[in-house]
């Protein structure tokens, strides 16, 4: 849609565009309202060339760049606003966004109230800062940014002097197993291995069981095993401990061992509490073979000292739980895997068809909504993780907002809006399982020899104990590695986008 002269100097009323740049922000602005970013930012740029001071060319193109996840391009953009228009209520508005993205949801905050400071009745800001507190309890993916607060009551900072912890924070989240869509038996198996043992340890005790203190949760990345953990918490009215894997090793001699101490005396003093382990493979991998240098001596020193740390929890299970998460189950020390430790692994799959509806339900509850159709989509992201849908589902909601701030007219989110991100959303776990499938199933290489190319299969790293193991990981990694159900998902995704 054309933006009027009005509309294009809202931003400010200091400086008139050209009128050559404005004509040029005009095509921009049909290819933004197309869904064609990386057209709309050449315009843009185009405009910005023939106008240096157009403010609004340059948080459009900065709004253009977040939705494509060049940040520090939407970053710079952002603050040339800020330098042209000092009491600007959009530019805060970007940093927000682009904070958002970022998972900085504090920083976001932050920026969102500045706006709304500057312009009390900006409806946009007011919203995402009203969707903000409770994403701020959310954590989907791999570890935790540091400005991240998973919720309102926690621990200040952690404090790191000369290498070593002094103190570890912990929060207490805000979600439980209703903010979990799907997965029914993923819960009922964490219910009664995890969520039990916290809140009911005198029934275990009374039917002769032993109070579990570990489990692992393997499975593909994005798929909510760092979000479980946080709904744990919440269920069962625990603290929770995020362990910092960069924060616990330390090169000086003694600071590791006493960092992975003082996470778990912490741990201690504040019952009942949830120590959680992200990336375990990282700080618990094999310690067979030889080499791996200084840093490899580190880690084995952590892991020494954790195995230590989880027999002292051993004798005195209760009031702790100990969780650790990994895409490679495979690379921990099977000291860690043994029973009483981490003796039970969950899988957390990728989301089946009716998670991805109930996702994109769930994600989009709190949306100004036009006709949708949650069955289409949920086909249409057939292969995709939980944080691919919740990302396609934050970016289709910016779609509508960035016209708004041209336009000046508002309008629902459509079903248009989230088919267009999810084409330009590449499927995550695609990639991933074609590199797993090298690792642990079979691999072919081709050789030379006596001068003849000879392609020869090489076995995988798993045993056929791990194998069976991880047997649901292992069927998962084959069938989506597999030719033909490649074709399946990639059919299905078309059909859902161009057709129904």
């Amino acid at each position: 849609m054309a933006s009027s002269e009005a509309e294009d100097t809202a931003t400010s009323n200091k400086h008139v565009p050209s009128p050559a740049a404005k004509e040029t922000y005009k095509k921009a602005g049909t290819f933004f309202e197309n869904n064609q970013f990386e057209e709309a930012i050449e315009q843009y740029s185009k405009a910005i060339k023939q106008d240096p001071k157009y403010a609004s060319a340059y948080f459009n193109r900065a709004l253009a760049y977040a939705i494509l996840n060049k940040y520090e391009n939407a970053l710079r953009d952002a603050e040339m606003v800020l330098d042209l228009e000092p009491d600007s209520h959009d530019a805060p508005y970007i940093m927000g966004i682009i904070a958002e993205y970022q998972k900085d949801f504090q920083g976001a905050k932050e920026w969102y109230e500045k706006a709304l400071a500057r312009k009390p009745d900006y409806e946009q800001a007011k919203a995402r800062l009203e969707a903000l507190e409770e994403k701020k309890n959310k954590v989907i993916v791999g570890e935790q940014p540091a400005n991240q607060n998973t919720a309102d009551n926690t621990s200040k900072s952690t404090v790191v002097e000369e290498g070593q912890i002094k103190k570890i924070k912990w929060h207490e989240s805000k979600i439980n197993f209703n903010d979990v869509v799907g997965m029914k038996k993923e819960k009922n198996l964490i219910y009664e291995n995890i969520v039990l043992a916290i809140k009911k340890p005198e029934l275990l005790k009374a039917y002769g069981k032993k109070l579990g203190l570990g489990v692992i949760f393997y499975g593909p990345p994005g798929c909510g095993k760092t979000y479980f953990v946080n709904a744990i918490g919440g269920e069962t009215k625990s603290k929770v401990i995020v362990a910092a894997i960069n924060e616990i090793v330390d090169m000086y001699a003694g600071n590791t061992e006493k960092n992975m101490h003082a996470i778990f005396e912490q741990a201690r003093q504040n019952t009942p509490c949830v120590v959680f382990f992200d990336e375990l493979d990282a700080l618990g991998t094999k310690r067979s073979g030889g080499g791996g240098g200084e840093n490899q001596s580190f880690m084995r020193m952590a892991v020494n000292q954790f195995l230590q740390e989880m027999d002292g929890v051993e004798k005195n299970p209760e009031g702790i739980f100990v969780i650790g998460a990994t895409n490679q189950p495979w690379d921990i020390d099977p000291a860690l895997k043994r029973s009483k430790r981490f003796g039970e692994s969950i899988y957390i799959p990728p989301p089946d068809y009716k998670t991805r509806r109930s996702a994109f339900v769930y994600n989009t509850r709190k949306m100004p909504l036009g006709r949708m159709s949650y069955g289409r989509l949920a086909r249409a992201t057939m292969g995709f993780s939980q944080a691919d849908i919740e990302e396609i589902c934050d970016k289709a909601a910016l779609i509508p907002a960035a016209e708004e701030d041209r336009t000046g007219k508002r309008r629902k989110i459509l079903m248009s809006d989230f088919i267009s991100m999810i084409k330009k959303k590449g499927n995550s776990l695609d990639e991933w399982y074609a590199m797993i499938k090298k690792e642990i199933i079979s691999k072919t290489e081709t050789q030379i020899v006596d001068g003849k190319k000879q392609e020869i299969v090489k076995e995988g790293q798993l045993s056929s104990e791990e194998k069976q193991k991880y047997k649901a990981l292992v069927k998962d990694v084959k069938r989506n590695s597999n030719a033909f159900y490649k074709g399946v998902k990639k059919f299905m995704r078309v059909f859902a986008i161009y057709l129904f």
